[in-house]
């Protein structure tokens, strides 16, 4: 959900992107097409971005909320599957699971640096992160608003 409520962020992998949502209405607004198997979106700490993971691409497009477009798309190092997780309490880094590496990425998110790339086993597929801001989870991994 758009930090105003007046927009509802939908990731689609099958589509591989982004619908948007009129919150009012429930009337699509656009489709952002983000990248193969659009798959996690997590809001960055001061509301400006919407981070998407691209699973099966391998990169992280970044939405700018004010713009309602993709304003940067960034891909693991090496390749890789970024999927689900969340953002470090700070806003500093991005916490990304590794679904076909059997890694979680830490990826500071204010010069879209890797600081690390950690080995947990076979198919991770959830991060949680916390604390977290907000009242009411919006479902999947930690998103609240």
């Amino acid at each position: 959900l758009s930090p105003d409520g007046s927009v509802f962020y939908v990731a689609d992998m099958s589509s591989n992107g982004v619908w948007l949502i009129d919150g009012e209405s429930l009337r699509v607004l656009r489709f952002l097409p983000t990248g193969a198997g659009a798959h996690g979106l997590y809001p960055s700490r001061d509301d400006r971005f919407l981070y998407v993971t691209n699973r099966a691409a391998g990169s992280i497009s970044v939405i700018s909320f004010a713009k309602r477009r993709i304003v940067k798309t960034w891909h693991i190092p090496g390749g890789g599957s970024p999927d689900m997780g969340n953002v470090s309490a700070n806003g500093n880094v991005l916490w990304l699971t590794g679904r076909w590496n059997g890694v979680v990425y830490a990826i500071d998110v204010r010069n879209w640096r890797l600081l690390a790339k950690i080995p947990v086993g076979a198919g991770p597929h959830g991060l949680c992160v916390w604390p977290q801001p907000g009242r009411y989870s919006l479902g999947h991994t930690g998103i609240l608003r």
